[in-house]
């Protein structure tokens, strides 16, 4: 039985007719590296245009389009993107060890830039759109593992503490505070704050706060009754009105503009 892909919270609206999604991994030997490949085509009709929304995971990814290849950083808001027409963009999602590996520009700088990108000197651009054109995905694996490896050797034991903090951070549901997060991987606060800071570029709560925030969007976007307070208290905030502060000081809109949002996706779908 073939392995089940990838699962992201990460995309908030994931579902739209005339876009496929696909997430792929690269294999053994750069687990440490890389968390995913993820691959969107479209082919829209003229005037019909889908939005994508995506609250980004605290790393980097590197995305290839038809205009050329660009990183980007950690973005605590969430980015909008509009498709039209028919094209297509092939990501790859690094571990957050990955970002001062892979980016000319320190990471708390490389947060303030998204969501604009920067170039990518000396990626296998040519290979990923003819591999993509002809649907071989064997190929694509081969170029990227191949582009990647070195990059997978020079990780750190930095580096590595960094990837265990932010999975925790991320995967744990029970865990709400950054005294909690730094006992899960046996060093201080102090100890985990600078490592975030100096890495990523964004604290050890928004670690937390990131995986709270992609629970809530998801929920205020996609359900239509959703039950706020009982929202509230289920992602460990004291009431609706705490929740509701933090989400928009997190991702700069508000809930009810997540909830109109995912109305407006769900009315334009039905017609």
């Amino acid at each position: 039985m073939a392995d089940a892909a990838p699962r992201s919270r990460g995309h908030l609206n994931p579902g739209a007719a005339g876009v496929r999604f696909d997430r792929f991994e690269l294999g053994t030997g750069l687990s440490r590296l890389v968390r995913h490949v993820w691959l969107v085509t479209w082919s829209l009709p003229d005037g019909a245009v889908v939005p994508q929304r995506v609250l980004s995971y605290p790393a980097v990814n590197i995305v290839f389009e038809p205009s050329g290849v660009a990183l980007y950083g950690p973005d605590s808001r969430v980015d909008t993107r509009v498709l039209r027409g028919a094209a297509w963009a092939v990501g790859v999602l690094f571990r957050p060890a990955a970002g001062v590996l892979l980016s000319r520009t320190a990471p708390r700088d490389l947060v303030r830039m998204a969501p604009e990108g920067e170039p990518v000197d000396g990626a296998p651009f040519a290979a990923v759109r003819a591999q993509l054109a002809e649907s071989d995905r064997v190929r694509l694996i081969g170029t990227l593992r191949s582009w990647l490896a070195p990059a997978a050797d020079e990780i750190d034991a930095r580096g590595l503490l960094l990837n265990r903090a932010c999975s925790i951070a991320e995967n744990d549901e029970a865990l709400m505070r950054v005294d909690e997060l730094a006992a899960s991987v046996d060093v201080s606060v102090r100890t985990l704050e600078r490592l975030v800071r100096s890495r990523l570029g964004v604290s050890p709560k928004w670690l937390i706060e990131c995986r709270r925030m992609q629970n809530a969007a998801t929920r205020l976007y996609s359900e239509r009754d959703v039950d706020l307070s009982a929202l509230a208290a289920e992602l460990g905030y004291v009431d609706y009105a705490h929740l509701s502060h933090r989400y928009a000081s997190i991702l700069h809109e508000t809930p009810d503009q997540t909830r109109r949002a995912g109305e407006r996706a769900r009315t334009a779908g039905s017609h």
